[in-house]
């Protein structure tokens, strides 16, 4: 059986990154298809795939400025020739769901959110504020509004939806009318894992540095707080969030594995101020018996238990994170608790329930969709 599997961008070893090795590993010879590939940047076992790539790879400036480059998005992912396979699986938090699979291939599309920016996050991207008002009217709102309606024209194309929490179930459901099975992301249960020393007395984010991620509460809350944070991560936001910073808050930049564990296994706790998909940060800490002090909404109320492996903040404000981080100091979290609610999000059980999934969806009629 050939195999296909598509997804939107190779720049880093994020959470969707993790899924495609993973698939990787279950389909040993599949071929992989991406917008745009920087070589070097995810895992050993996905470079090691032969990857194709999409006209957007020769543009300028593609391998860091891809993302102004999202209404080309469409015609780069149609024009996939994706004749001659027989699954295709798609990886997708944007456009990669919408390839089209030909003949009698079954497209089965792992989601991790529809499209965020086109969808109910629009002005965290591209409100006034961040690109100015003419930009905003005249530019932005418009390319974005015929980029949502080609999403939603194109969702009948996978035979089934895969989402990466309930909460992206529902989302799916909203957003393209279809239904969707929950199979949760991949954790690394094994390499992320508690540590002897006992934990200091800052807390912790680790995080791509962009706007929905709310980051600044988390450092308007520990000001108020009176607590130390670092931040471990990189990207556009990061001017905006150190020129708002105190001397209370320390930026760590980028991180290999083994340091991130190291944070994780140091921090009081590790915050998680915005609302997430799923967010398998709070999932790796609790691995190294690390509480999570997290927005209660989005993925959060799927992987983090109130009281029991961290603090689920009713509101997004820094008064009441900066009250839950207060909350989480007096409490006296169970690292065995917080290991065993981590270990449901292991590499190994995904594994098992994606290759489930998916032996069901080829065994049923063709032509099929859930």
């Amino acid at each position: 059986m050939r195999v296909a599997l598509v997804h939107d961008w190779l720049t880093g070893m994020r959470g969707g990154e993790k899924v495609l090795d993973a698939l990787c590993e279950l389909y040993p010879a599949a071929e992989i298809f991406t917008l745009v590939h920087v070589r070097g940047s995810v895992s050993a076992r996905i470079e090691s795939r032969p990857i194709h790539t999409s006209f957007v790879q020769r543009l300028p400036q593609a391998a860091t400025a891809y993302r102004w480059y999202l209404p080309l998005f469409p015609a780069a992912i149609e024009q996939f020739d994706l004749d001659g396979f027989d699954l295709v699986i798609s990886s997708s938090h944007c456009a990669a769901k919408s390839a089209i699979a030909r003949g009698r291939a079954r497209h089965i599309s792992y989601c991790h959110s529809p499209m965020r920016y086109a969808w109910d996050q629009f002005d965290a991207y591209f409100g006034r504020e961040r690109v100015g008002a003419l930009a905003n009217r005249w530019v932005y709102r418009p390319v974005l509004a015929r980029l949502a309606r080609w999403d939603a024209a194109t969702a009948y194309r996978p035979h089934r939806f895969i989402a990466n929490s309930r909460h992206v179930a529902g989302r799916i459901e909203r957003y393209y009318n279809r239904q969707a099975t929950t199979v949760y992301p991949p954790a690394d249960t094994a390499f992320f894992h508690p540590a002897a020393t006992p934990p200091e007395s800052h807390f912790l984010i680790v995080s791509a540095l962009v706007p929905y991620k709310r980051i600044e509460l988390a450092i308007d809350a520990c000001a108020r707080a009176r607590a130390t944070l670092r931040i471990v991560g990189d990207g556009p936001a990061r001017a905006d969030l150190e020129r708002r910073a105190g001397a209370h808050v320390e930026f760590v930049g980028r991180a290999s594995d083994e340091q991130i564990r190291e944070e994780y296994r140091r921090a009081a706790a590790v915050l998680l101020p915005g609302e997430e998909d799923f967010g398998i940060v709070p999932v790796e800490a609790q691995a190294c018996g690390t509480p999570v002090v997290a927005l209660g909404r989005g993925g959060s109320l799927e992987t983090v238990i109130d009281g029991e492996t961290g603090i689920l903040v009713p509101e997004p404000t820094a008064d009441a994170f900066a009250a839950a981080l207060n909350r989480a100091a007096r409490t006296r979290f169970d690292r065995g608790r917080l290991r065993a609610n981590a270990e449901r999000f292991s590499r190994e059980r995904h594994l098992r329930r994606m290759q489930d999934v998916i032996e069901e969806t080829l065994a049923a009629p063709a032509g099929q969709r859930w």
